[in-house]
């Protein structure tokens, strides 16, 4: 089942058909249809709900400017006369009002940051200086226009890498005199590039897990020949140095909520050990969610751990230095992601960098502590293999849930787990920050958050289900689940907390309504054995007279009445 396509306003004061016909036409998921605003039009778009362009009900925006065009005093600045920075930054403070008021129409809005090109050279010696300088101007006015816009549904983009990238092909006055086309068309595929992986992560599809190989990968050399003694990693080698510093780079993607994996042809112990022993190793064995190590096919091996993991195929980068592994696993798996890489380990880091598939709209608490999650799933699948039946297992892992309404300070995490979650998702719909506090409270709505935690440690916010009462009857509008919980009896005791309140609220019976996707059939598996009865194709029902069954296993505590 495909991806439906966005729809996409570009609001700007130049030429924005390049990038339009890129993000239409390039072939690259996720799919977009453009709508271009009048030209030049940029604050009667913002201001006027009733424009043409409106009416054609774009998913999300962006607004794109040159800061002399919207900020007047910026381009008094440009003519070197003597304008006060505050005057400037009260101008970004109003136009930034104008850009908020696009949560009321879209689901969330793009804006790159304001650039001027290379050849515009300010005040040369001054240009960094306070209240003079106008590159010193500019970078304040984008980083108030950052705060400004901070928890909004709005994005600010960094459009100077796109110069960057571009390098002198940036900004062509020709193309401004005949076309009124601000930047070249190297900037527009960058920001094309940018564009496409804000929407992928906002709809939930950042990539979650990195699986890695490891001879001439994370190290140089072949363990098992060369012994874990004579690796190349570190030492006065560029070689070894870049290998120790590719795989700090993928340390640090761990503390965005990445996972690492490896899927290596070797013998377990042997390379084990030079994970364990080697003194220059950055990566240790906990850093890793899992492995496959042994001579098996590395597609197949990928693909049981991504099993094993809970983590639909979609969310996989495989990273190996050998190109015919890589051509198999892209023919064998082509949901999971295979970047070309480079034959030279010393741009193996900046190759990882340039990655944009890990992108997401937020950062919370458990995407941090995510690797030590999975570490100490480990823990839990040792002592399951050594107890004798699935209840004694879960009786022994002493699993409490903590139930909240929706607040203040589980709000964030609530609107990413909305974001973010696929396999155990009833409906799957995404929301803003915006959209989740206004639905929540509206009249017969409830919501309710659940944290899980164990003797082995905490899972964090993991569990999100809501309930919209109506003539009597319950609907269970949202009912999503982290994977790394799913089959714990969690599931369970979110349906009796919905059932519970529902009963309460005085209704005669509850339903769910599963809508499919490519990527939510545990979610239907979950219902088809939740006892409920499915009164037709998936719709679920549960009559309020019975009562639901609380699951022994778990320990419920809520923190409201």
């Amino acid at each position: 089942m495909s991806e439906p396509v966005s729809k996409c306003l570009l609001i700007s004061d130049f030429n924005v058909s390049t990038l339009a016909g890129i993000l239409l036409n390039d072939g690259e998921a996720p799919a977009i249809e453009t709508i271009v605003a009048p030209f030049g039009q940029v604050i009667p778009t913002l201001m006027q709900k009733d424009r043409e362009c409106w009416q054609r009900q774009p998913d999300f925006a962006v607004a794109w400017t040159r800061p002399e065009s919207v900020i007047e005093s910026f381009n008094l600045a440009l003519n070197y006369e003597n304008v006060s920075p505050a005057d400037i930054l009260l101008e970004v403070d109003h136009y930034s009002s104008l850009l908020l008021n696009l949560r009321e129409r879209v689901r969330f809005s793009l804006v790159p940051t304001w650039v001027l090109p290379s050849y515009h050279r300010g005040f040369g010696l001054l240009d960094m200086k306070p209240d003079i300088g106008i590159a010193n101007t500019l970078m304040r006015m984008n980083l108030r226009l950052a705060e400004n816009l901070a928890g909004s549904g709005a994005y600010v983009l960094d459009a100077q890498k796109w110069l960057g990238t571009a390098g002198k092909y940036a900004c062509n006055p020709k193309l401004w005199y005949a076309a009124k086309a601000a930047f070249g068309h190297d900037v527009f595929v960058e920001a094309a590039k940018d564009i496409k992986s804000a929407l992928s992560g906002i709809n939930g599809n950042a990539k979650k897990l990195i699986v890695l190989d490891l001879d001439d990968t994370l190290w140089g050399g072949t363990v098992g020949e060369v012994g874990w003694e004579n690796l190349n990693l570190g030492g006065h080698n560029a070689n070894g140095e870049a290998y120790v510093d590719f795989q700090r780079a993928l340390k640090s993607l761990t503390h965005r909520g990445v996972l690492l994996a490896i899927v290596s042809k070797n013998n377990p112990n042997t390379a084990c050990e030079a994970i364990k022993k080697h003194p220059e190793m950055a990566l240790r064995l906990d850093d890793f969610a899992g492995w496959k190590i042994n001579w098996n096919d590395k597609a197949q091996n990928i693909f049981e751990l991504a099993t094993e993991l809970n983590i639909g195929l979609q969310s996989v980068v495989f990273i190996d230095d050998h190109p015919v592994e890589r051509a198999r696993v892209k023919e064998a798996l082509p949901e999971v992601f295979v970047p070309d890489w480079p034959e030279d380990p010393l741009l193996y880091r900046s190759a990882l960098c340039r990655l944009r598939c890990f992108d997401a709209p937020s950062l919370s608490a458990e995407d941090r502590e995510r690797t030590k999650m999975y570490v100490t799933e480990r823990y839990r699948e040792e002592l399951k293999a050594r107890l004798s039946s699935l209840e004694d297992w879960l009786k022994s892992l002493q699993i409490k849930v903590q139930v909240e309404e929706l607040n203040q300070a589980n709000l964030q995490r609530a609107v990413q787990l909305f974001n973010k979650t696929n396999q155990l998702n009833l409906t799957t719909r995404r929301m803003t920050v915006q959209e989740l506090e206004e639905w929540a409270t509206e009249q017969n709505h409830r919501l309710w958050t659940f944290t899980v935690s164990d003797k082995f440690g905490g899972s964090g916010l993991t569990g999100i289900v809501s309930l919209e009462v109506e003539d009597g009857v319950g609907r269970i509008a949202d009912f999503l689940l982290s994977c790394r919980v799913m089959g714990r009896k969690v599931e369970e005791a979110m349906v009796y907390i919905a059932i519970k309140h529902a009963k309460e609220a005085g209704v005669d019976r509850v339903y769910a309504q599963y809508i499919p996707t490519s990527k939510n059939a545990p979610c239907l598996d979950f219902w088809e054995r939740s006892q409920l009865t499915q009164e037709r194709e998936h719709c679920f029902v549960w009559q309020i007279r019975d009562s639901y069954p609380r699951p022994e296993a778990i320990q419920i505590e809520q923190t409201f009445p």
